[in-house]
């Protein structure tokens, strides 16, 4: 037989419908990994692939990032064979003289990160990793942990990973200085908006760390701590719920958007946060839903190697990607959605049946973010006003397209240099030369008005670009006003669909217009009549570029802009019935009028959250 990749994935056959279910997803999940422990247990080295930090960081995440979900399972009774290989490994990790030591953090460090998880376990299930000890090993445990905390935490959700060592320092009895916990809650405080929404630090950008990072520590705090804080944090969750709901696809599918990917199902952990802290902020069936619903979209994806170890990717293995901060260990944070295992089997999240989401309006603008959400029967499409994130790989198409869908997902591109045959789904680029290019990166001015966007920027310093977005469903329609002191070429993509092999696709390219129709599913871009001529390309795009699809065809408008202003507009199309060519796609939207978009915009406009200068609050 050849080797179905998907095959090796540990969720596969999994209907993963209840608590045993997602108990045996766990320890699928995890066994593969049982190889990789050092000799003495404290390291779990998986590949070869490097990270910005060193090699023992490296092999602490390892080591640390399962506990996401074991802690939570040891908590609820389930059974797992190895907590000896932690209490071994957590004495040996933190002994200097032991060849295995994780190093002495000495400065900003991955450590800190990866001792989040310990301080979660140490705080959830002592008598696992703690009481074994003896008392050396106990002593070292508390002098690491201590010294670690003594140093400044980026400006970022990392100020929780000092919350989490003090919570477990505080739960062991040791004395530490706790002004320094309440100095960083409070500077996480400063991050949040309004309505549930936080930034992750002082950055113009919203993403999936608000709820598997922000909003996950916060309610994983208002179940071990009680306080006047821990009330805040869930009232917070119960409002950011009923937005962040909309990003998830009737399927489970949520749309891919922002940096760290790799971590998967922990885009699911949100959900199981709530059902941790016992937070009903939807009804628990539509929790429930959420949470079960998203792991079951991955298990007929190939997300493992042979061994059934989960590589640096997202719906297959790619580096591509990846950040510079994803080393081979990095996709175990997906054990966040592993959080529901801690609570009993009589909580309400077991017992009731799953429901899907009720009375979900097709149109959802969201001013936060920046986003306008189109859903469908087999897609939730994000309509994006633009982020950005010039920090990390590929930020501008992880954070700056036009559009992100849960079932088409996004591309990187793979060469910057190659601008007759980058991918640009869902992205306006110039090039100068036929060679590089440049697309969105950052935005001048945001705005969102009803459920239209609005965003000006420069792909060069001499161009100016004003872009409307619009829904049109099932379309949604873009236009660009473009000010240019020179010619420009410009490509501009729909959405990307799977490619199959025999060049079996259908490819339709004409002047103004180009589709694909794939084994199931259409995409297509259609010119609504700009000032300039463009001629339709169904693009193969490089390999290994889209987050969903090893190999995609993306349809694409393409055309060279003169000196002074260009108006380009267009039509885009994409769905999971490739009978959309006779339907659908005949029957595009008309041109909107660009001065009656900058009226509205201009007198119903309000600035999205994530544009705004970021600041703490008083």
């Amino acid at each position: 037989m050849i080797y179905d990749p998907a095959s090796s994935n540990p969720l596969a056959g999994n209907p993963l419908a209840n608590r045993a279910d997602m108990r045996r997803a766990l320890t699928d999940l995890f066994d593969p990994l049982l190889p990789y422990f050092s000799e003495g247990n404290a390291r779990v080295r998986i590949d070869g692939a490097g990270a910005h930090f060193d090699r023992a960081a490296a092999d602490l995440e390892g080591f640390a990032r399962p506990l996401w979900g074991l802690a939570p399972l040891g908590a609820g009774g389930g059974d797992f064979r190895h907590w000896n290989r932690y209490a071994e490994g957590l004495a040996n990790g933190v002994d200097p003289k032991h060849p295995e030591y994780w190093g002495t953090v000495n400065g900003r460090d991955q450590r800190m990160v990866e001792l989040a998880a310990l301080g979660f376990a140490l705080a959830l299930v002592p008598e696992k990793i703690w009481e074994p000890l003896d008392q050396r090993a106990r002593d070292n445990l508390i002098t690491y942990l201590k010294h670690a905390r003594t140093f400044d935490y980026a400006d970022n959700n990392w100020k929780f990973f000092r919350i989490f060592v003090d919570i477990a320092l505080d739960r062991l009895g040791a004395s530490f200085d706790r002004g320094l916990t309440e100095r960083y809650l409070n500077e996480l405080d400063g991050f949040y908006i309004a309505d549930g929404w936080y930034r992750d630090g002082d950055v113009r950008r919203i993403d999936h760390y608000i709820p598997f990072a922000m909003h996950f520590y916060g309610l994983i705090y208002s179940k071990l701590v009680n306080d006047d804080r821990s009330e805040r944090y869930r009232e917070r969750a119960m409002l950011f719920a009923r937005d962040f709901r909309h990003w998830f696809a009737p399927d489970g599918a949520t749309i891919p958007f922002g940096r760290s990917l790799t971590y998967r199902f922990a885009c699911a952990g949100f959900w199981s946060a709530l059902a941790f802290a016992d937070v009903e902020a939807l009804p628990w069936g539509e929790v429930k839903g959420l949470c079960l619903r998203h792991l079951r979209w991955w298990a007929d994806k190939p997300i493992a190697h042979r061994d059934g170890t989960l590589p640096i990717g997202f719906a297959y293995p790619n580096l591509l990607m990846s950040e510079n901060y994803n080393s081979a260990g990095s996709p175990y944070w997906a054990f966040k959605a592993f959080l529901p295992l801690a609570i009993p089997e009589t909580h309400p999240f077991w017992t009731v049946q799953e429901k899907p989401l009720e009375n979900e309006p097709a149109i959802i603008p969201q001013k936060h973010p920046g986003m306008v959400l189109m859903r469908s029967k087999a897609d939730v499409v994000a309509l994006s006003s633009g982020q950005e994130n010039q920090q990390m790989r590929f930020g501008a198409e992880k954070y700056s397209k036009f559009a992100y869908s849960a079932r088409y997902g996004f591309s990187v591109e793979s060469d910057e240099r190659i601008f007759a045959g980058g991918a640009f789904d869902s992205i306006l680029a110039f090039s100068d030369d036929g060679l590089h290019y440049r697309v969105r990166e950052t935005n001048e001015e945001a705005k969102l008005a009803g459920d239209t966007l609005y965003a000006k920027w420069s792909p060069y310093p001499d161009v100016t670009v004003e872009t409307w977005l619009v829904p049109a469903a099932p379309w949604h329609i873009r236009l660009h006003r473009i000010g240019t002191p020179r010619p420009l070429q410009t490509a501009e993509g729909g959405f990307a669909i799977a490619r199959r092999d025999l060049e079996a696709d259908t490819l339709s390219c004409v002047t103004g217009s180009a589709y694909a129709i794939g084994e199931k599913d259409f995409t297509g871009i259609i010119d609504l009549g700009s000032t300039i001529r463009r001629e339709g390309l169904a693009q193969k795009a490089p390999p290994n570029t889209n987050l969903i699809a090893s190999k995609t065809l993306v349809p694409q408008l393409r055309g060279t802009i003169p000196a002074g202003e260009t108006i380009l507009v267009s039509a885009v199309l994409a769905e999971k019935d490739p009978a959309t060519v006779d339907h659908a796609w005949t029957r595009p939207p008309a041109k909107p009028d660009i001065d009656a978009l900058r009226a509205f915009v201009q007198n119903k406009g309000i600035t999205v959250s994530v544009i705004e200068a970021p600041g703490r609050l008083p």
